[in-house]
């Protein structure tokens, strides 16, 4: 007798923004954060990947330069055992439900 293990596996949706791109003013709220393992592997490896990552539900947006056109809230977890902010590790995040302009 042979037995099946189902494994349930997540799908991310990922893109790649474009300068223009704009993400509409709407109800959901964006959590913007930096990767700072973007950055690192940029100065180190010499790649060119995005550092600003935009999350709104369960897609994930990347680019280099936004321009935010409203109100937004900057907040960080604090040190020591808090919990990051979003499932990523972030611990510093800004949140804003306006419209997200993609400079770079």
């Amino acid at each position: 007798m042979v037995k099946l293990r189902l494994l349930k596996y997540t799908v991310k949706m990922v893109q790649q923004l474009v300068k223009g791109d704009i993400l509409e003013e709407g109800p959901k709220v964006k959590k913007i954060h930096i990767n700072q393992h973007h950055i690192r592997s940029n100065k180190t490896k010499e790649t060119d990947l995005p550092v600003i990552t935009i999350k709104i539900g369960s897609k994930n947006y990347y680019c280099n330069e936004i321009e935010i056109n409203g109100p937004s809230k900057l907040s960080y977890c604090g040190s020591g055992d808090q919990k990051p902010l979003i499932s990523c590790g972030a611990r510093v995040i800004l949140e804003t439900t306006a419209e997200v302009k993609i400079i770079d």
